[in-house]
């Protein structure tokens, strides 16, 4: 089966924070899982380089858009590496052959006549990228970022976005898998029942963009050109099977671009719809949205130099449902590593490997494992995209293993046989828990094949009684405690 996953594409307007971490990470757990259950996977991230954002920051500056967005870009790609991210696909909204398929979409939505020629009068946030009317805004501030809004009044091509009010409700009754979790479908469709205005797609106050390919003088609203790139970059030979995307992963504050606009660009372009958009919480801290302009940012160098890599994406995925807000804490980050990381998995591997050197000459004895694991509970959580609760249960076998050390207390057994079950059970576990924890914690999960000296299982390997006789490698503990 095939699965393809996409990130955000992210507004290269400074380096990435915790909140693009979170989502890329999120994003690579997917993808390993589905890879480690023999899927075909694309996973595709990128970024957003057009619009009026982009164009102005570039500016302050003293430097070209493009100039501009080419000197971060690599900022992405870095942070990416350095989090272990592996994704198929880095796209730029400014490639070739993205540019070529958003120009000829509008020509065929033009040519269709769901594109006509107006004036845009209303209030715009430059922060992101939208329009609001007067009862959205408060004190003349976007309600995300709390700056000011611009009033603007200007020439512009419109979307008949109105004219797909009653597609969409069907899409959302019909198919409630669309959006998850289930509350933002809820609010979403409370939304469009209200109220679908027709939607401003151009702009001529700037030309940091693409050119609409009917009139020159005006370039794509950012929206309808970033929201074509999970479909342009399939558009690829060899790629083209992995269109519908299975999920648009998305923070929730570009919940109605993805659950609103998409649908209708796509459905009036004539192309089948994703399966699921999923919109995850903020990170906050003190409880307010991470934004570097309110002075709340923790960058990803910062994530990582608390405790390393596999703590922070440990402590990501762990600490709060994917849905869900969730308020970064370094206690709590710390707590996490020292206890669960540290404690629990890096000393159930260091006291087994040390009775094997000890009473079995480094060699993992050959005998029947006494524990069994279910991996059918932890792959419908998967599926569902409750990764907090599939870490969870992949914790409790963790624990299982040590009740199991601590109750048959192998440093004090005589008799060889069962001292080799003992030792044969943990090993095999450990090569299980290596398994399920690749996906979440790469780095760890190879440290303990290696120390195993075994390659990494897949999915279907996760059933006891695997492993072969084979010789140790005991090395440094997985985790220093912070």
């Amino acid at each position: 089966m095939k699965f393809y996953i996409t990130t955000p594409i992210y507004y290269p307007n400074d380096i990435p924070h915790i909140g693009h971490a979170y989502t890329t990470i999120a994003a690579d757990v997917l993808s390993r899982w589905n890879k480690s259950r023999g899927n075909n996977v694309f996973f595709l991230t990128g970024t957003d380089d057009h619009g009026k954002k982009i164009a102005q920051t570039a500016k302050k500056a003293g430097k070209t858009p493009k100039e501009f967005t080419d000197e971060l870009i690599p900022k992405f790609k870095e942070a990416w590496k350095k989090l272990n991210i592996k994704y198929d696909r880095f796209i730029r909204t400014t490639d070739k052959d993205h540019e070529k398929v958003v120009s000829k979409i509008l020509q065929l939505v033009y040519d269709k006549g769901d594109i006509y020629k107006g004036t845009y009068e209303g209030f715009y946030c430059t922060g992101c990228e939208a329009y609001y009317t007067e009862k959205d805004i408060e004190n003349n501030r976007c309600p995300i970022h709390k700056t000011e809004v611009e009033k603007l009044k200007q020439e512009s091509y419109f979307f008949k976005l109105s004219k797909y009010k009653k597609k969409l409700l069907d899409l959302y009754n019909k198919n409630p898998e669309f959006i998850l979790p289930d509350s933002k479908r809820k609010e979403i469709i409370s939304r469009v029942k209200k109220e679908l205005r027709d939607l401003s797609i151009s702009r001529t106050d700037f030309d940091w963009g693409i050119p609409l390919p009917f009139d020159k003088k005006h370039v794509c609203y950012v929206w309808f050109d970033a929201l074509f790139n999970y479909y342009s970059a399939t558009r690829t030979k060899g790629k083209e099977k992995f269109w519908p995307a299975d999920v648009h992963l998305i923070g929730k504050d570009i919940l109605w671009f993805h659950t609103v606009y998409w649908p209708a660009f796509l459905i009036s372009a004539g192309i089948e719809l994703p399966k699921t958009v999923f919109a995850h919480g903020w990170w906050t801290f003190d409880k307010e949205k991470i934004s570097k302009s309110r002075g709340k940012v923790l960058n990803v160098d910062d994530l990582i130099e608390i405790a390393g890599v596999d703590s922070a994406r440990y402590f990501l995925i762990r600490e709060t449902p994917l849905g869900d807000d969730g308020d970064f804490s370094e206690k709590s980050l710390v707590n996490r590593n020292n206890n669960e990381l540290a404690n629990d998995l890096g000393n159930l591997l260091s006291r087994t490997l040390t009775l094997i050197e000890k009473n079995f000459n480094s060699e993992i004895p050959k005998s029947k494992s006494e524990l069994t694991f279910d991996i059918g509970k932890i792959d419908k959580l998967m599926k569902n995209y409750e990764l907090d609760k599939a870490l969870a249960e992949i914790w409790k076998f963790v624990n299982k293993c040590n009740k199991y050390i601590n109750d048959k207390k192998p440093w004090e057994v005589k008799d060889k046989e069962k001292l080799a079950k003992i030792l044969y059970t943990l090993t095999d576990s450990l090569r299980i828990i290596s398994i399920l924890l690749h996906p979440f914690i790469p780095e760890t999960s190879e440290k303990i094949n290696k120390q195993l000296n075994i390659k990494l299982g897949t999915l279907k390997d996760c059933k006891p009684n695997l492993l072969k006789k084979t010789k140790i490698k005991k090395g440094e503990h997985l985790f220093k405690k912070i």
